[in-house]
């Protein structure tokens, strides 16, 4: 369960001139709005959008597709705006950034009411299970609270999510789909995937893999012959989503599941360790965003410092990483290599693969002179010692 229903932060408003409580639900942790007014079909988007940009939320109590047709003109209304110019690549990333994080800000203001996760709104689609699947994540909670107020986007977002799931993602690799989690990233970028699936493993026996999420990694290594793999992650959402990919295809007895920040607890080594770490040294806004950036790149840092104490004799450690950072200017491939290095490891081998999304190709997307460039790749690592 994330934090905020942990603890319960409670939302209050008026309406009919009494006072009403309920709890706040938010992905991001963002506080309960202070101002919240009743809305609902009658609303014009204009004033809508006017409200919500001096930051006052709205609570609809109408339609649920004229609900969804509000948010929509809101979110057009925002994204009609031109972006700045930017004179750099650099810039141009920031400027992005701070109008997603305004854009989420201004949109996640149309609020709905659930009770005991059901929308009780007219023509709302039966979303208790996608609620329920997105909020209840371990044993600290186990039933969605009576009454609950979340951002119309949220909502969305997980019953988007509860459908994606149930459908699942098609990795070559592996004989069945995998299932990401509501707030589990899905690699649907798979180009790093074929890197993991081709190159050579040597004599390899044991591996980790470090920051498991879905455990496709996991799975693909145990599919190519290591029978002894262990699976880290920090998230109890992102372990729950890698057990039941894990449990669907046959190879619980191959894999061990531990919450750990980076490597498994105690003085455990292993032949092969692997880390698909974000790869933007920025800050998250959201937890799901925790998979695509990395402030300070605090992950990637720690993964390589830490590595050779976890490797056995001769063993190897693949770092797969995207260069987007070096196009942007976040990070130098230079640095990069003096982190290598200091770790005390040396590169065996490079290889790299050209991405395959949507968005390489997309060149209205502000940071497209970027993402042509794109690369990632898989680094073999060695301890300097034995090279």
């Amino acid at each position: 369960m994330t934090e905020i229903l942990a603890k319960e932060i409670q939302v209050s408003w008026q309406e009919k001139g009494k006072p009403q409580q309920a709890v706040w639900q938010s992905e991001a942790g963002s506080p309960p709005p202070k101002n919240i007014i009743i809305t609902d079909d009658t609303t014009n988007a204009k004033v809508a959008y006017k409200q919500v940009c001096e930051g006052t939320a709205l609570l609809y109590r109408g339609d649920f597709q004229n609900a969804k047709q509000l948010l929509q003109a809101i979110t057009r209304k925002f994204d009609i705006k031109p972006a700045l110019p930017a004179e750099s690549l650099t810039q141009a990333f920031h400027q992005h950034r701070a109008r997603q994080i305004q854009r989420a800000s201004i949109t996640n203001k149309i609020l709905i009411e659930l009770n005991h996760g059901a929308c009780d709104l007219k023509r709302a689609p039966d979303m208790k299970e996608a609620v329920a699947g997105a909020l209840i994540t371990n044993a600290k909670i186990d039933k969605v609270p009576p009454k609950m107020v979340l951002s119309l986007r949220e909502l969305l977002g997980m019953n988007g999510a509860h459908e994606w799931r149930k459908k699942g993602v098609a990795v070559d690799a592996l004989p069945a789909n995998i299932h990401a989690h509501y707030g589990v990233y899905s690699p649907i970028r798979g180009e790093y995937l074929d890197l993991i699936n081709t190159t050579s493993l040597g004599n390899a026996k044991t591996a980790f893999d470090i920051g498991t999420g879905t455990g496709v990694i996991a799975a693909i290594l145990v599919t190519r012959g290591i029978k002894a793999v262990m699976a880290t992650d920090n998230s109890v959402r992102a372990l729950n989503c890698a057990a039941e990919n894990i449990e669907k295809l046959n190879l619980k007895q191959y894999i061990t599941l531990e919450q750990a920040n980076l490597f498994p607890s105690g003085h455990k080594k292993a032949d092969l360790i692997v880390c698909n770490p974000p790869w933007l040294p920025a800050k998250a806004n959201a937890p799901i965003e925790h998979a695509i950036y990395d402030p300070n790149s605090a992950m990637l840092k720690g993964f390589l410092n830490g590595v050779s104490a976890h490797l056995n004799d001769d063993g190897e450690a693949w770092l797969i990483l995207s260069d987007l950072a070096e196009h942007l200017g976040l990070r130098s491939n230079e640095e990069l290599q003096k982190w290598i290095a200091d770790a005390g490891l040396s590169v065996v081998e490079k290889l790299d693969i050209a991405p395959k999304h949507a968005k390489s190709s997309d060149q209205s997307d502000p940071l497209y002179a970027a993402r042509v460039k794109e690369i990632t790749s898989l680094y073999r690592l060695k301890s300097s010692k034995l090279t």
